[in-house]
């Protein structure tokens, strides 16, 4: 199945975020687009089928719910990580970042406090902000190219906190949470009496060594933990928007739901539906296989880095596919990072500083594409880097 993963896809003029909106995104029409978190892959034979088999029918009507979409679900959740969902705990939504923002507006006032632990996935920051709450920052920490979560200043910051925002697996930094994190985690929200909006939109992209666990999930009182999650990462369909929230609280159901129902959010995309049902059906051979792949294209780059740009340093992650580059010995400030890798190699990133200050000096990669992109976009930035030291009097 490599062939597939290997296999060039035109995606310029589909209207793709990712390749028609360079220009607009870098200023340069021409960049190597491995940024916003999409892959060039095509998605699973059975998704594109089903999506044809629906488009047949010449009705594209107001469109129910079927419970099969909900099994379909809950049996993945149970197959894949063994955790069992009622199904009445199950709320859909058009996305991860609605969802999050709209459970932090239904179940925290106005000014109450919200953790999130940056670097982090920048809609975690206007979640908070946005919503005219307050938003406090309990920092990862790295150390020998591995991020943790600081326990003990989160215990310090805590106390008055109402809500964390938590990242599982952890975009950008890579980062899948072991067993002992999590359960610690549980304990001290516990103590709190946080509510955790974890979200796990990448929980099934990762790699063999590290295996993902639901939150919730490890605790047998899981009312205060609202997991996100979606297929929409996992078999390259987000622009299809579903996914779902898993809500065991009664009362925070009937909040999450009113909040939808006031701003007349619907869920009942009849495309979306079928995508849905059918990814998490039939879709799991298809992400094995794919996981293997990204596997080696993660493993490449790193030997790659190591022998040619030892000056980049990958933060090898354990889920994802998006690559952590901890670019600070190349001493540039994040704005000549950003015109390095833009202007002169060519390979249009994500900047870290997006993801908050403490990604300040790094740089996110996309390799969802096939490898010998992957390959072309590194060979460019050995070479750039080579140019700009030759030109500022230090050659290679």
């Amino acid at each position: 199945m490599s062939d597939l993963f290997d296999r060039d896809i035109k995606r310029i003029g589909t209207n793709s975020t990712k390749f028609d909106g360079r220009l607009s995104t870098f200023g340069n029409a021409n960049v190597m687009p491995l940024w916003v978190a999409d892959m060039d892959f095509a998605a699973p034979a059975e998704i594109t089928h089903a999506l044809i088999g629906r488009a047949t029918h010449p009705i594209y009507g107001y469109t129910l719910i079927p419970e099969s979409l909900y099994q379909s679900l809950i049996d993945w959740l149970w197959l894949r990580y063994q955790w069992k969902v009622e199904r009445e705990w199950i709320i859909l939504s058009p996305g991860v970042v609605p969802s999050i923002t709209t459970t932090t507006m239904a179940l925290t006032q106005t000014g109450e406090q919200v953790i999130i632990q940056p670097p982090v996935y920048f809609p975690f920051f206007s979640a908070v902000t946005k919503t005219d709450r307050q938003l406090i920052l309990n920092p990862l920490h790295l150390a020998k190219g591995r991020y943790t979560i600081d326990f003990d200043q989160l215990e310090q910051i805590g106390t008055n906190a109402r809500m964390l925002l938590f990242c599982s697996p952890h975009n950008p930094v890579g980062r899948v949470w072991s067993k002992s994190e999590l359960t610690q985690l549980i304990e001290m929200a516990g103590r709190h009496n946080w509510v955790i909006i974890s979200d796990e939109i990448h929980a099934d992209l990762v790699y063999p060594e590290n295996p993902h666990r639901p939150l919730a999930s490890l605790t047998e009182n899981p009312e205060n933990i609202i997991t996100a999650i979606a297929p929409s990462k996992t078999f390259n369909i987000p622009g299809l928007h579903l996914s779902a929230l898993i809500v065991p609280n009664k009362i925070h159901r009937t909040a999450i739901t009113h909040f939808f129902d006031m701003m007349h959010i619907s869920a009942a995309n009849p495309f979306s539906m079928v995508a849905f049902e059918t990814a998490y059906r039939s879709g799991a051979t298809w992400l094995n296989e794919l996981m293997l792949y990204l596997k080696n294209t993660r493993d490449q780059v790193d030997g790659y880095l190591a022998e040619h740009l030892p000056d980049i340093q990958l933060i090898k992650p354990e889920g994802t596919y998006l690559l952590w580059l901890d670019c600070r010995a190349l001493n540039m400030n994040d704005k000549q990072l950003k015109h390095f890798f833009v202007h002169e190699a060519e390979v249009g990133l994500s900047p870290g500083a997006l993801f908050g200050k403490n990604g300040s000096g790094f740089m996110r990669m996309n390799i969802g594409t096939p490898r010998h992109n992957i390959m072309t976009a590194l060979e460019n930035i050995r070479k750039a880097y080579k140019r700009v030291k030759v030109r500022s009097g230090r050659i290679l």
